[in-house]
């Protein structure tokens, strides 16, 4: 198997950390570069004890800029950067032929004025982040394929879009009625200090945050929009748990007349039967994040309440995999042509 020279910046953080352990072992890449100003000079195995052992743990971070990935021969690049940031880089990359994979909001969107509406400011590259194609790979594999430069989904809209897209697509469900509560463990906040994520701050509690406008709702909204066909709302109420990684959604939808539990079964069946990463539970199994932590799977389970003629969803991922880190590498293997479950099945 052929290996892809392959950048990864902005390598210290929990996602980074991802990346970094799934690359590694990856048959199909050759780590060619990993940035980090914090870090620079130390080994991989310096700041990851846990990387001890590893084929190309002794690797050292650098604080490369653009010019200085391109240098490095990297024919790809995961940019695991804050939102902002990552759009320095990009340009200059995809110019230089480096395909990239970003992981920050900077090019999820493909309307310049939401970013502006959700992030407070002016994206600085319009014309990339049009260009730029959703890296889901269950709804978006072929346009991956060919792709200079991918926006990876957040955590929260992967849970919610997988269950939701195919039943509004195939009108399965009311487009105007959904709900959608959803949990998530400490990581989803990053690894910078905050004292609201401080151990007594998280411990034994569970509170709502972000609420209404929390910013994975412009990807969420873009996507679900897509797939119904007409511009939609959600309510979306994301949650902090105490919990290192994981991610439990439920989402609430009044189903369209005529629908059934039967017609919810037949289409999620329909659009995931070739999905290796997401497992249908069937009806009546709610999804346990217990499942999922430290995989790229998402379990989906649904039920119908029959009293009140809505569809109830339930599903369940680990944010900085699926939610993230697997989730970017599951489109690095579509973009450089390897078997799409290359270097992610790992239980």
């Amino acid at each position: 198997m052929k290996r892809v020279k392959t950048a990864v910046v902005g390598a210290s953080g929990y996602t980074g950390q991802e990346l970094l352990r799934i690359l590694l072992l990856h048959p199909g890449v050759e780590l060619v570069c990993a940035t980090s100003r914090q870090y620079e000079g130390k080994r991989l195995s310096d700041v990851f004890s846990r990387f001890r052992g590893v084929p190309g743990s002794d690797f050292r971070f650098s604080s490369a800029d653009p010019s200085g990935v391109v240098a490095s021969g990297a024919e790809a690049a995961f940019l695991a950067l804050p939102h902002g940031v990552s759009v320095e880089y990009g340009r200059t990359l995809v110019e230089a032929g480096v395909r990239v994979i970003d992981l920050s909001a900077d090019f999820r969107l493909n309307d310049p004025a939401v970013y502006e509406e959700f992030y407070g400011k002016a994206h600085v590259d319009p014309e990339l982040m049009r260009e730029a194609v959703y890296g889901m790979p269950e709804r978006h594999a072929e346009e991956i394929r060919k792709a200079r430069i991918v926006g990876s989904p957040g955590c929260y809209p992967t849970s919610i879009i997988l269950p939701l897209a195919p039943l509004l697509q195939d009108g399965v469900i009311d487009p105007e009625q959904i709900v959608v509560s959803s949990a998530s463990g400490v990581s989803g906040t990053g690894r910078k200090p905050d004292i609201a994520c401080h151990f007594c701050e998280c411990n034994e509690s569970m509170r709502a945050y972000g609420v209404p406008r929390h910013r994975h709702l412009s990807e969420i909204e873009q996507e679900l929009s897509a797939a119904a066909g007409k511009t939609l709302r959600i309510t979306f109420i994301p949650h902090l748990m105490p919990v290192n990684t994981g991610i439990l959604t439920t989402t609430v939808a009044r189903l369209s007349p005529g629908s059934s539990e039967q017609r919810v079964t037949a289409c999620l069946e329909r659009a995931y039967v070739a999905a290796p990463f997401v497992r249908l539970l069937g009806a009546g199994t709610p999804a346990d994040t217990k499942n999922v932590t430290r995989t790229n799977f998402v379990d989906i389970g649904w039920t119908v309440d029959e009293r009140t003629g809505r569809v109830i969803l339930m599903s369940a991922e680990d944010n900085v995999v699926k939610g993230a880190g697997g989730q970017s590498v599951q489109a690095f293997n579509l973009m450089f042509g390897l078997p799409e479950t290359t270097g992610l099945m790992l239980l």
